[in-house]
């Protein structure tokens, strides 16, 4: 258990039997007769449905531990994404809840960091960005301004807006929960 004005961005709680992570707490001081409290805005880890709660500073509160093992990508049904432990060949099953929509961006072989609970996987610790490579683009604009925008189709499936200069074969960097272009961060290989 743990005391509510203790519980930071990241963890995990089991409230009213399920599982949630938390991504914000803000504390609210207290004045006068009013007693301070803490609002939560937590994310259910099964169904990925969000959740704003308010708590007393003084409540307690179940934290969970999470563990992380880092697995490889394998493959993707229609309700989950299944990993593999590269020392002990287990394979586990994320729910695409767990994922958030980072599942786009996995490639076969992708090593990422599972979060597991009692041996049972909840969610991926996806990164915030990934370098991926354009598997088609139109030319560039010669002569442009070089604010200007095209779209791009990465090897992946994903269409993101990226500056003139890219080329098919470019590797790109791409912020994953937006899908939105950082920069280029290598050339084609003639």
């Amino acid at each position: 258990m743990i005391v509510a004005s203790d519980v930071r961005a990241g963890m995990a709680l089991r409230l009213e039997g399920k599982l949630y992570r938390v991504l914000e707490a803000t504390r609210h001081a207290g004045s006068g007769q009013m007693h301070g409290f803490i609002d939560l805005k937590l994310q259910d880890i099964e169904f990925a449905h969000f959740a704003d709660r308010h708590f007393r500073q003084s409540d307690r509160l179940e934290e969970i531990s999470l563990s992380k093992r880092h697995m490889q990508y394998l493959y993707s049904d229609d309700d989950a994404c299944v990993f593999m432990d590269s020392l002990t060949f287990d394979q586990v099953r994320v729910p695409r809840a767990g994922l958030s929509g980072a599942e786009r961006f996995l490639t076969e072989g992708m090593d990422v960091p599972v979060e597991l609970v009692d041996d049972q996987a909840i969610s991926v610790d996806f990164p915030k960005v990934v370098d991926i490579r354009v598997r088609q683009t139109g030319p560039g604009v010669h002569g442009g301004q070089d604010t200007t925008l095209k779209p791009a189709i990465l090897e992946n499936g994903v269409e993101v807006l990226v500056p003139h200069f890219v080329e098919t074969g470019d590797v790109v960097r791409v912020e994953t929960e937006k899908a939105k272009y950082i920069e280029r961060v290598g050339v084609k290989k003639m």
